[in-house]
């Protein structure tokens, strides 16, 4: 089982104003924790792209590529790529080189984002948001399988025996196929035999087992050998050292988090009682003790059968300093108890 941790980039309060901080020391600040988390035997980090002051990880393939420098050998993703408002040619281009420099760790997440400010901003309308995104993934995808590409499309520029490089050294980048529950999206997934990672950020974690079932199937019937079926599983949560401790500290900035995204998407956010609900057994939220979050996990991967669990903590502004000794509690604490419950076939049969 792999574990690892993900993030928008969050900008921390200013203690001098009481506002918000910079953008500028927020990107540093995670460019410290990627390095933190190869350190402390993390398998992975993503960045997911987000365009505002608040989640300023607008140019994930930059910090990655700096990241590459300073880390060994924790892979280096997306988490996700907004492809429907990018062009494949550059996100390819982008990953492609980043691989290189990481010597094989770079991955692409690629999905339709959770956020819409990207739509504006690249002259994209909301209204072609489906077609966009199924357009450019056949693209990307493409681009994947062979350095030239001819092909025609509605959004972009047709391309006529293009060459599209630089390339991996082993011939493909990994493309992982991000969604929030979307039935379609499992069987698109399992019949191109691309991995799936399902973003779980509220609820009950099982209820996604029917779609990784679904992802599973969708691939049998297409002839896509299992081990190449991989699952992963994002969600929301943070390691303190006791539970309550963590659990009341993790609140205050979950909640935060939910104002600020009910005022934008019109919603009221939920009462302390469904988060204290989702931070146990199969909750999406992994929020406790080391010893409660190993549990949870394992718990979860017999249900889900996923190869990957990783998880965003640095939410609602958290200040920098706690995001970092949760990612260390994790790497040093979490990893070695979910790897010791998993070992010698104890775990559900998984992907890889």
């Amino acid at each position: 089982m792999e574990l690892g941790v993900y993030s928008f980039g969050d900008v921390q309060i200013d203690p001098a104003t009481g506002g918000l901080g910079s953008t500028a020391q927020a990107t540093r600040n995670l460019l410290e924790a990627i390095q933190l988390a190869d350190e402390v035997g993390l398998d992975y980090f993503g960045i997911g792209e987000h365009h505002t002051h608040e989640m300023p990880a607008s140019a994930a393939t930059v910090i990655l590529g700096a990241a590459a420098s300073t880390t060994k050998r924790i892979k280096l993703g997306s988490a996700v790529t907004v492809l429907s408002t990018d062009d494949p040619v550059r996100v390819y281009q982008q990953f492609a080189t980043l691989d290189a420099l990481s010597n094989g760790r770079a991955e692409i997440t690629a999905g339709r984002g959770s956020s819409t400010e990207s739509f504006p901003l690249f002259g994209h309308s909301l209204r072609d948001y489906d077609e966009l995104y199924a357009e450019k993934l056949d693209l990307l995808l493409q681009i994947n399988d062979a350095p030239r590409i001819t092909w025609e499309g509605k959004f972009r520029a047709a391309l006529n025996e293009a060459l599209v490089v630089p390339r991996p050294d082993s011939g493909r980048l990994t493309i992982w196929l991000a969604t929030g529950g979307n039935p379609q999206s499992s069987i698109r997934a399992g019949m191109s035999a691309l991995p799936i990672s399902y973003a779980i950020i509220g609820g009950m974690a099982d209820r996604f087992a029917p779609l990784a079932d679904l992802y599973r199937k969708a691939g049998a019937h297409s002839g896509i050998p299992a081990e190449v079926l991989k699952v992963s599983v994002a969600c929301p949560g943070y390691i303190g050292e006791d539970s309550k401790t963590a659990k009341d500290f993790f609140w205050k900035h979950w909640h935060a988090t939910m104002e600020q995204l009910g005022k934008i998407r019109g919603f009221a956010p939920p009462p302390r009682s469904n988060f204290d609900r989702e931070t146990e057994g199969m909750g999406a939220l992994m929020v406790g003790a080391p010893e409660e979050v190993a549990e949870r996990i394992v718990m979860q991967q017999k249900v889900l059968g996923h190869m990957r669990h990783f998880i965003q903590m640095d939410v609602g502004q958290m200040p920098h300093k706690d995001f970092l000794r949760s990612i260390e509690l994790l790497g040093t604490k979490v990893k070695p108890l979910v790897d010791a419950a998993l070992k010698g076939g104890k775990a559900a049969a998984t992907d890889g």
